[in-house]
C-alpha cells in the first residue's frame, strides 16, 4: 500500500471578499505541478461564500460535478431548466456531458454557506446533461462509512458516469472502519472534514487528506466526533 499525506495548509488558497476557498487540486490561479489531480479527481475545491453572493452564470462540459454543502444553503439555476436549493444534509450532481451552463448563490444574506465542490473526469465524453439532487441519509452515515455516490442507478446512491465511489462517516466515539474497495485497481482519496483520523503510522486532522493505491482495502482508525469523506477513484 503507497501512502501520500497532503497537510490542509500545504493546499492552494485564496479570498475574493465574498469567496473563501483552499484548493487540494491546481485551480484558477493556484498551480502546482505535483497537485494537479488524482487518478480522475481533479477537483476538491473548501467553499466559504458570503452571505447574498455567489457564482454567476457559467459554462461546464465534459466533467461530473458534486456538490456537497456543509453549512447554509446554496441557490442552484441551469440552462436544462432546474432551479432548487440544496443544503446541509444533502448532495447535488451535475453530469455537464456536451455542455451546460449554471448558476450557484447564496440566497441567505447573513449567513455564509460552507460547500465541498468536487469535480471528476468521466468514463467518456460527451454524455447527456443531466442533474440530480438528494438528501443523504444521516443516520446511515453514524459510525461507518456509507456510500453517497456511486456508478450505479436504483440504489439510494446518486450517481455519475464514472466508475468512482464516495462515502461518508461520523463517527461517535474512537472505532475502527475498514474500507474494501469496489475495484482493486481504483485508488482511494481521503478528506478528514472534521475530527482526526489514522491509516498505519499516518495522523490526519482536520482538512488534512491521504492519497492511498495498490491495496485492495485500507483500516482507518478515528476519533469519536470525526466526520470523513472517502473518495474510491479510476487512477
Amino acid at each position: 500500500m503507497n501512502t501520500t499525506k497532503y497537510a490542509s495548509d500545504s493546499r492552494g488558497k485564496a479570498n475574493y471578499g465574498w469567496l473563501k476557498t483552499r484548493y487540494s487540486f491546481s485551480f484558477a490561479e493556484y498551480y502546482d505541478a505535483s497537485r494537479v489531480r488524482f487518478g480522475v479527481l481533479r477537483v476538491l475545491n473548501d467553499d466559504e461564500v458570503a452571505g447574498g453572493e455567489g457564482f454567476g452564470m457559467h459554462p461546464h462540459d465534459n466533467m461530473e460535478i458534486i456538490t456537497i454543502p456543509l453549512e447554509g444553503k446554496l441557490q442552484h439555476k441551469d440552462s436544462m431548466g432546474n432551479t432548487s436549493v440544496i443544503e446541509s444534509g444533502e448532495i447535488q450532481v451535475m453530469s455537464a456531458g456536451t455542455g451546460i451552463m449554471h448558476s450557484e448563490f447564496n440566497p441567505d444574506p447573513e449567513i455564509h454557506v460552507k460547500l465541498l465542490q468536487i469535480w471528476v473526469f468521466p468514463d467518456v465524453k460527451n454524455h447527456t446533461p443531466r442533474y440530480q439532487q438528494a438528501k443523504i441519509d444521516t443516520e446511515a452515515l453514524k459510525n461507518r462509512l456509507h456510500t453517497i455516490v456511486s456508478p450505479e442507478t436504483g440504489n439510494g446512491t446518486v450517481w455519475i458516469h464514472q466508475n468512482a465511489f464516495f462515502s461518508l462517516g461520523e463517527a461517535e466515539f474512537n472505532q475502527t472502519w475498514r474500507y474494501v474497495l469496489n475495484d482493486k485497481n481504483n485508488g482511494i482519496y481521503i478528506f478528514v472534514i472534521e475530527g482526526s483520523a489514522k491509516i498505519d503510522e499516518m495522523q490526519l486532522h482536520r482538512r488534512d487528506a491521504a492519497g492511498i493505491t495498490d491495496t485492495s482495502s485500507v483500516e482507518i482508525d478515528v476519533e469519536g466526533g470525526t466526520r470523513l469523506l472517502l473518495m474510491e477513484i479510476p487512477m
